[in-house]
């Protein structure tokens, strides 16, 4: 199911996951990072696209 960005950063803090480790985790932009989990970027391509798919916020091409 996917998410929201609000609901992408409520599940961070659940998990007890600070953004900048989540980034680094998944070998993403921590400003791109942060910029989808706000909402000023949707992620429909590049950084910001790899970024939504990894916080659940858009679907994978399967």
């Amino acid at each position: 199911m996917l998410k929201s960005p609000q609901e992408a950063k409520l599940w961070l803090r659940a998990q007890g996951i600070s953004v900048t480790e989540f980034a680094r985790d998944h070998g993403l932009d921590l400003g791109t990072t942060y910029q989808v989990l706000a909402g000023r970027k949707k992620g429909l391509r590049g950084k910001a696209h790899k970024a939504a798919i990894a916080l659940g916020i858009k679907a994978g091409v399967e």
